[in-house]
């Protein structure tokens, strides 16, 4: 067979071509190429794989984008803590220096007991359960063999999961009867920690609705305080602008004369007064934002599910409709039922010394093995 001179010649270039491409390659760093491989891993899985559908190609092309953000939260987990231990720190800071004194000095003795008694019992319950929250751990799987009950294998974690078990990819181990992964805790919401989230998020939200009622007309004092001197001469304290830059409306009561000195405003004044707007505002938010997720989860305890059990149970009720049968939530014991189980109450006193009170009783069961069936009847008798 004879090869013609410009075929011979394409060849030579395209292993030549072929060679410094793979060498090229193999001088790249060896993340790049880890990166690569697995990029590639990723679709060919798609092409590969006899059960595809679009949950598979949904998981298989954002791969990268979940890894990312949990990588960022698992970093980050620290900073949004030291922004939580900042923010509350700040409030309470203002409500020691600022509101406490205001208190003692316009409240009759009633209410002066009443707000010390309250507000010393809320910045208790909401420190407490949030040191919880964080520093208790959420269950995990037992490194040793042990015999409860699975229902299925973790696929990373290659390991035989119990009911109401799931894997967390950013704390990277299977978490007993999880919830989500909150970054406010650095710390997975599991079987053993789920009362203190849940207690932290119901007690911070009082505690904001306790600072914005109460303080509704300090926030409207301290607002009027700064617009009415607003446009006072930065050069004289006390002493109005006249011209355009100063309003009647603006003026102090009974001072109606441009020329009159108004009263002196000192920084300290303004301070206390944007601390008091600051105070008030940031309240309002969290008690709007943190109190509908307050209510998002009191739902879900009434009907015994987490965030995660939410998702699977919607979509076998519409799986089993389709059917023509009902789901029925295998841990769902009744709305009473599934709070006692869940707050750890067995007698009537828990409600105070448990509930109310700060309280470190461990939950019930152990998060490996839980009763099935939905039971009518009182679980826990009170």
């Amino acid at each position: 067979m004879r090869w013609c001179p410009n075929t011979m010649l394409h060849l030579l270039r395209c292993v030549r071509l072929r060679s410094c491409t793979r060498r090229g390659r193999s001088r790249l760093p060896l993340p790049v190429r880890e990166t690569w491989a697995y990029m590639r891993l990723l679709v060919q899985s798609l092409y590969f794989n006899s059960l595809t559908d679009s949950d598979v190609v949904f998981d298989s092309v954002f791969e990268p984008v979940f890894w990312t953000v949990d990588y960022i939260t698992r970093w980050f987990g620290m900073v949004f803590v030291c922004l939580v231990v900042v923010l509350v720190g700040s409030i309470m800071v203002i409500a020691y220096t600022v509101m406490l004194p205001l208190v003692l000095n316009s409240y009759s003795p009633p209410w002066i007991a009443w707000h010390i008694c309250f507000g010393h019992w809320i910045i208790t319950v909401i420190i407490y359960h949030y040191y919880k929250a964080t520093m208790t751990t959420p269950g995990h799987l037992p490194t040793e063999k042990n015999d409860s009950p699975f229902v299925a294998v973790c696929k990373k974690c290659i390991l035989p999961k119990p009911a109401r078990t799931h894997h967390c990819g950013i704390c990277n181990r299977c978490i007993l009867k999880m919830d989500h992964h909150c970054p406010w805790l650095n710390n997975c919401v599991g079987h053993f920690n789920h009362r203190y989230f849940f207690s932290f998020c119901l007690y911070a939200t009082l505690g904001c609705l306790y600072c914005v009622i109460s303080g509704r007309y300090l926030f409207l004092d301290a607002y009027n305080a700064l617009e009415r001197f607003k446009h006072l001469n930065a050069e004289k304290p006390g002493v109005p602008v006249t011209g355009m830059g100063q309003l009647i409306g603006l003026l102090p009561p009974g001072q109606t004369n441009f020329l009159t000195p108004a009263p002196p405003y000192t920084f300290m004044d303004r301070m206390t007064h944007k601390c008091i707007i600051f105070m008030w505002v940031f309240t309002s938010t969290v008690s709007v934002a943190l109190g509908a997720l307050t209510i998002w989860h009191a739902v879900l305890i009434s009907r015994g599910e987490t965030s995660i059990e939410r998702h699977i149970n919607g979509r076998e009720t519409k799986r089993l409709a389709k059917k023509g049968r009902v789901y029925r939530n295998p841990f769902n014991y009744g709305r009473l039922n599934n709070w006692k189980v869940f707050l750890g109450v067995e007698k009537r006193s828990h409600w105070l010394t448990r509930v109310i009170l700060p309280s470190g009783h461990a939950p019930l069961g152990n998060g490996l093995t839980w009763d099935a069936g939905t039971v009518k009847r009182d679980l826990i008798p009170v």
